[in-house]
């Protein structure tokens, strides 16, 4: 048993739910933050048999695709301690980042 852990843009999270559901895999969405952007996250967790661990994985390829978007700098007084960017600044966003991690033991109740 393998447990895949996705953190994936909120933008492609929906689409990302919908086709896991579509191809009959149960997942479970956890909503987080980036750091850098501060834009919203989402961890998607699902419970497979390790033969299943590619089709998950070519799901999330297909549906997550990377692009580019302009972000604005937060101002340090809004933000204490972070880094000042005085400019809007280009950045690459979206695709996935996955964890495939194993599984010693597993229940559903």
């Amino acid at each position: 048993m393998k447990l895949i852990v996705a953190v994936v843009q909120d933008e492609d999270a929906d689409n990302l739910v919908q086709e896991l559901v579509n191809a009959s895999f149960r997942v479970t969405r956890v909503s987080s933050t980036g750091s850098l952007l501060r834009t919203g996250n989402s961890s998607l967790i699902v419970g497979v048999d390790e033969r299943e661990v590619q089709h998950v994985i070519s799901i999330i390829q297909r549906v997550c695709k990377r692009r580019t978007q302009i972000a604005v700098p937060y101002s340090p007084a809004l933000e204490p301690g972070l880094l000042y960017l005085a400019e809007n600044f280009e950045v690459e966003v979206g695709g996935a980042i996955i964890f495939v991690l194993n599984v010693e033991r597993y229940e559903r109740l």
